[in-house]
């Protein structure tokens, strides 16, 4: 500016002298040549007019040059003018006082170069005061004094300023007015350019310039307007005030205003000119809105002019051209809806750097203090500081952001922070920070639950270290929900979730570690605020009702333990997921799926198993073990619920290697299992089965109160053994199996189901045993029998080559009347029923053996001595032995039979026994007296345990159903038989013949 003002009152000099010396010129070209002597004598500098030169008297003297060059070596400018026109009034030529009325430059293209340090050139002698202070105004109003400047004008000028460190920097469309009518009057200068893109205006005043020179006071204003702004609520600033010239030359405002970005502050200030000018600002506002520097900048300008994103990068650059101290303090400040007191400000400009501090910032929930520095001569600044704070309203914040976030408590901060440029997309890609955030006295709100006491989880506090926003942010602490402790590791990248502007259209990358007492849950993937996910999910707990019923949700009372893994995709209304792990109730699958969120819920899955398990799908409990049975023996009772099926659409496809309910499974299978109002539907399509294959289709229904089951099934050639053994513990009957199933029940628990159950039931057993008894043996060894009991030997068994029966089911009990069973050495008939509630047995087979003890041949009658086989109690512990009552109720046919089977009678003392001649009394005596006991109780009869041991007891030939539920299951050796009494007291009747016979 000083240059400027310089080369202005150089052409007005070359004006006037024109004029003055107008007398003695002769020709064009002598004038021209004198002109540039002249001009360039009284300036300084080098001034040639190379085109057309024009005077005139009337009604000024006037002088107008046509290409008119200018250079200031020692000043490092050129210029070039199209035109330079002057004027002065006629009375100027013998008045003491020179009163210019106009001097316009067209077109002017001025340059100014810098000097590198060191090849400065010498100012000539004697000015060396007017242009080594760098204030232009000392020698302006020494001009003044002796003259007045109605107009200096500047048309479409050019300035140019070239340096070896810088860019050039042009200033172009340059239209200036100044006029100084007098000293004593006011001064004043408006103009307007275009300068990186942006096109500006000012207007400068003075009053009086006379105040100035005898140090008084002088009203000034100044007005810059910007087009675009260069920042935010930057696009104007007014200034006003009174300005007092000191003696050391500085220039001090004190009471002024200044408004900017609609802001309104009381001015304190001090210019200090020189090569390089000083300002000292102080100032005050009693409140101060930051909101409008927050907005961001408009896309066009008011005149059409494309934006500033257009036109060149926002920069600091015009505050390298000096230095400044400033200090701000207002005593409210609001930045959108977040106010604060008592904020001061202090910022200092020296030699390109600055560095300012906000010293405080009083906000509700605590404070903030910052500090930053960075160097304004760079075309993209990077700004370096700290900031700090005890506590910041979180949905303030937030607000500020322009987001709603569904968290509440304080922000607390310490951290450093870096970033580049000015613009708001630049400092987002940019923008680092290191330190540590955390949250005090915090609630968060969990979206979609009704339950204030279960939505909340609060955070007393937990901090967040931050190495860099490149790396994750991890945060880990324990918060509190449901009054219960949570253990949180969360990972989010920083700059992604911090910097990413529309949070909610992108979505928050994180990685979540959540352990509750009663669940677990992981993710890994991105989030974003209106309820949608994308990645992967890891959840388990132990007990899925009891934590769906701390939510308040029902609709999983079947579902204990739960696991699940996998990526999904969810949404608000539905979430799919695939390359999944699934655990229900201990039954691991994997595939992939989708759930709707309806009303049922549709799920669509298909999923692979190794063990599907429809018992622990369901939620069956396994039985508790015998030893810990219920009081009685009776089998343990659990609740069975299938009332998840009414919530519930679904189409699973399954492919299984093992498919079963229970211990009993069938596999591989592939299939499906369709629910569809409440009720579920499997159908097993022909597969194998414990060496053989079954079909079968299974229903559920849990539509109605009391669940239901339906099953029918066929199986072929399994093997017996395994099947019953898995299926109801039974390990007494091998062979394999053929059978048809087709039974309902229902009920609230297992119990009930079972004897609710009713259906019918075939099944035959071919080329296996009955475990247990040997029956053929039991007839070769009826003396060893008779004398020592009978004990159940596993070891031993009764072979077949066909077992046969057909059981009508009703009430839980499987009943049959036509066991048909035909093997190499025997054949039986019999009858009996399972209790499947109870899970007891009673069965009464009839043998008939064939040939004889010694070899094959025709089946032998044993019609009224028969020896029947009984099988009763428990499926897991039956007893099976063979019935000697009835042989024993008839002692005469009792020897001949022994004898018509080979026993050697001949042999021993029987004659003497049965005629009584031996001690002891006779056999029919013996035998007499037993069953004379026996048969004055008609409703009793004895069995071979009572009559060999003496006592009395029910026989064991009732129909199961007449069981009493209370009975406790024997052992597999029957009481009182083959047991070793105490003494001769202890002998029945029996005993005591055997051994006299034997003896």
């Amino acid at each position: 500016m000083r240059r400027f003002i310089l080369s202005l009152l150089g052409v007005a000099a070359l004006a006037v002298t024109a004029i003055a010396i107008l007398p003695s010129l002769i020709s064009s070209d002598w004038m021209r040549a004198e002109l540039g002597r002249q001009l360039s004598a009284a300036t300084g500098s080098s001034i040639a007019f190379n085109g057309p030169v024009k005077l005139s008297a009337f009604p000024y003297l006037a002088v107008i040059a046509e290409n008119v060059t200018l250079s200031a070596e020692a000043e490092g400018i050129t210029a070039e003018f199209a035109e330079v026109a002057g004027s002065v009034a006629i009375s100027s030529l013998w008045s003491d006082r020179l009163r210019i009325k106009q001097i316009a430059l067209d077109r002017p293209v001025i340059v100014l170069n810098e000097k590198a340090p060191g090849d400065e050139v010498p100012a000539p002698a004697g000015g060396g005061d007017e242009t080594g202070s760098g204030d232009p105004l000392p020698a302006l109003v020494a001009f003044l004094e002796r003259s007045a400047i109605e107009s200096v004008s500047i048309a479409s000028g050019t300035f140019v300023r070239r340096s070896a460190a810088n860019p050039e920097e042009v200033v172009s469309d340059v239209e200036l007015t100044l006029t100084a009518p007098d000293i004593d009057d006011a001064f004043s200068l408006s103009a307007s350019a275009r300068m990186g893109g942006r096109n500006y205006e000012t207007s400068f005043t003075i009053s009086t310039l006379r105040s100035l020179l005898e140090r008084q006071p002088a009203d000034v204003t100044l007005a810059v307007e910007a087009d675009p702004a260069p920042a935010p609520g930057m696009s104007s600033l007014e200034a006003s005030g009174q300005v007092t010239l000191n003696a050391n030359g500085s220039y001090q405002i004190k009471g002024g205003e200044v408004e900017a970005g609609e802001q309104a502050f009381g001015l304190n200030a001090l210019f200090v000119p020189g090569e390089r000018a000083r300002f000292l600002v102080d100032l005050e506002a009693d409140r101060l809105d930051l909101t409008p520097f927050m907005a961001a900048a408009p896309e066009t300008s008011q005149s059409g002019a494309p934006a500033a994103e257009t036109a060149g990068r926002a920069n600091l650059q015009f505050l390298a051209g000096f230095d400044a101290d400033m200090s701000i303090n207002a005593a409210a400040l609001t930045i959108g809806e977040i106010s604060a007191t008592d904020v001061s400000f202090a910022a200092a400009l020296k030699n390109g750097e600055l560095v300012a501090e906000l010293g405080h910032l009083g906000i509700d929930a605590g404070s903030v203090a910052a500090n930053v520095a960075t160097d304004v001569r760079a075309d993209d600044p990077v700004f370096r500081g700290r900031l700090a704070s005890k506590g910041l309203d979180i949905a303030k914040l937030s607000a500020l952001a322009g987001q709603t976030v569904p968290l509440s408590g304080a922000l607390t901060i310490d951290a450093g922070f870096a970033f580049r440029g000015l613009d708001a997309q630049d400092i987002r890609k940019t923008a680092d920070l290191t330190g540590t955030i955390g949250l005090r006295d915090a609630a968060y709100t969990l979206p979609g639950i009704a339950d204030e006491t279960m939505r909340e989880v609060k955070a007393k506090k937990i901090t967040a270290r931050i190495e860099s926003l490149a790396k994750p942010v991890r945060v880990a602490g324990r918060l509190e929900w449901r009054s219960k402790p949570v253990d949180v590791d969360l990972q989010i990248p920083a700059a992604d979730t911090i910097l990413a502007g529309n949070l909610a259209a992108e979505g928050i990358p994180l990685r979540l570690q959540v352990k509750m007492p009663d669940a677990n849950l992981s993710l890994d993937g991105k989030a974003a605020l209106p309820g949608t996910y994308a990645g992967n999910l890891g959840f388990s707990t132990a007990d899925l009702s009891a934590f769906l019923a701390g939510f308040g949700q029902s609709g999983a009372e079947s579902v204990g333990p739960l696991a699940f893994n996998g990526h999904v995709d969810a949404g608000p209304t539905s979430v799919s997921f695939k390359k999944a792990t699934i655990s229900v109730n201990g039954v691991e699958g994997a595939g992939s799926g989708s759930v709707e969120f309806a009303t049922p819920l549709k799920i669509t899955t298909a999923l692979n198993f190794d063990e599907l398990d429809l018992a622990r799908l369901a939620g069956a409990q396994s039985p508790a073990p015998q030893a810990k049975a219920p009081k009685g023996g009776e089998p343990a009772d659990a609740p069975l619920d299938l009332s998840s099926l009414r919530s519930v659409d679904a189409t699973v496809q399954l492919n299984a290697k093992k498919l079963g309910y229970g211990k009993v499974f069938a596999g591989p299978v592939a299939t499906s299992l369709v629910v569809s109002d409440g009720v579920a539907s499997l159908t097993l399509p022909e597969s194998p089965f414990y060496g053989g294959h079954v079909v079968a289709s299974l229903k559920a229904d849990g539509s109605q109160p009391e669940p239901s089951i339906a099953l029918q099934a066929s199986i072929s050639g399994a093997s017996a053994a395994p099947l019953l053994t898995d299926m109801a513990g039974f390990k007494y009957l091998e062979g394999a199996l053929k059978a048809r199933f087709d039974v309902t029940g229902a009920g609230g628990t297992t119990r009930t189901l079972a004897k609710s159950l009713q259906g019918t039931a075939d099944v035959a057993f071919s080329d296996g045993a009955i475990r247990g008894i040997d029956i053929a043996d039991v007839y070769n060894n009826l003396v060893r029998l008779m004398s020592s009991g009978f004990k159940q030997d596993d070891g031993t068994a009764t072979t077949f080559t066909e077992l046969a029966a057909s059981f009508a089911i009703e009430g839980g009990v499987a009943r049959t009347e036509d066991i048909k069973l035909v093997g190499p050495l025997v054949r039986m008939s019999g009858n009996g029923a399972a209790d499947l509630a109870e899970r007891t047995l009673n069965f009464r087979l009839e043998p008939r053996l064939v040939a004889s003890l010694q070899g094959q041949g025709a089946e032998i009658s044993t019609d009224g001595i028969g020896v029947p086989v009984v099988v009763e109690g428990s499926f897991a512990a039956p007893r099976i032995y063979p019935d000697l009552s009835d042989l024993l109720k008839n002692p005469d046919a009792a020897l001949a039979k022994l004898k018509d089977f080979g026993l050697p009678i001949d042999k021993l003392p029987i004659g003497d026994l049965v005629n009584g001649g031996g001690a002891g009394g006779s056999v029919k005596d013996l035998l007499g007296g037993a069953l004379n006991k026996a048969l004055e109780q008609e409703e009793q009869q004895l069995s071979i345990e009572e009559i060999i041991g003496g006592g009395t007891a029910p026989r064991p030939d009732k129909a199961a159903g007449e069981i009493p539920v209370n009975e406790e299951p024997a052992t597999a050796e029957q009481p009182g038989v083959g047991t070793d009494m105490p003494g001769d007291e202890a002998d029945g009747s029996m005993e005591s013949l055997f051994k006299k016979l034997l003896r």
